[in-house]
């Protein structure tokens, strides 16, 4: 079993969501972000990194350090189905490959229509495949 499958069911089966998945190059530093739809705790953080200590225990798994925390308030938005849930939210989108000459988009997400993201910005309404985004996070509203 691959390693993120594995944290993710072991996340998954706790009731949480696994939002992302961070490894040192040499993997001594493994960190994981969950999240809930009622927030993240302390308590959550310590349940989830105590099960996946014993998980990694009979697993084998080599690492010096393991982090488990919230993604916080600008969080990642990883799959299709962040896209469909934050609809209504301030994101800023990073394309692999420029549409025009613009890779960076700042907007409201207006959703996924047929596998194109969209998003309301100030120049207008955009929209990409979801293939082409490389990173794309929420924008804290103060």
């Amino acid at each position: 079993m691959d390693f993120e499958r594995l944290v993710e069911q072991v996340v998954s089966g706790l009731g949480f969501e696994l939002v992302d998945l961070e490894m040192s190059p040499k993997g001594r530093l493994i960190r994981v972000f969950i999240d809930i739809e009622r927030g993240v705790t302390v308590d959550d953080c310590a349940t989830v990194s105590n099960q996946l200590t014993r998980v990694f225990e009979v697993e084998n798994v080599d690492y010096d350090r393991l982090e488990v925390s919230s993604p916080g308030l600008d969080r990642p938005l990883k799959k299709m189905g962040d896209f469909e849930r934050f609809a209504g939210s301030d994101v800023q989108v990073r394309l692999r490959m420029p549409i025009g000459s613009q890779r960076n988009f700042v907007g409201v997400l207006e959703g996924v229509v047929e596998g194109e993201v969209r998003l309301r910005t100030e120049k207008g309404d955009v929209s990409f495949p979801f293939d082409e985004i490389e990173k794309a996070r929420l924008v804290p509203r103060f």
